[in-house]
């Protein structure tokens, strides 16, 4: 069962930067597509990116795209979400997901991060 380990979440002040990421020792992750979630405090949690096709092309929410950037390192079994422009609408809890099947990351990942706090306030 895939496992992982979330870091990179803090507290920034609004334009600032962030850089989460999600590793998985002693997994490989690389057969998985893979996605990032949060949750706002009294909000339903929301997909805001994701990678679920084999063209490998990111999917990006409106509220976050030109802004939020996805990726992976496969040699290292770790995901990342490059977080810039930060704004207080971006506090939240954010998690890293991923499925073994294609087209599932972004509706219903199987596997899931135990969450890092992203709190953006002046």
């Amino acid at each position: 069962q895939l496992q992982f380990e979330e870091s990179g979440g803090g507290t920034v002040q609004p334009g600032g930067s962030l850089k989460l990421s999600c590793a998985t020792p002693g997994f490989n992750l690389e057969p998985y597509y893979i996605a990032w979630f949060r949750q706002a405090p009294g909000k339903q949690r929301e997909v805001i990116s994701c990678v679920e096709n084999n063209d490998r092309i990111p999917w990006y929410a409106p509220s976050v795209r030109g802004r939020f950037t996805i990726s992976r390192d496969n040699a290292k079994n770790t995901m990342y979400l490059q977080m810039n422009s930060l704004e207080p609408e971006d506090t939240a809890l954010y998690y890293c997901a991923a499925d073994p099947l294609e087209g599932l990351a972004c509706i219903r990942p199987r596997y899931w991060g135990q969450g890092t706090q992203v709190t953006v306030s002046s």
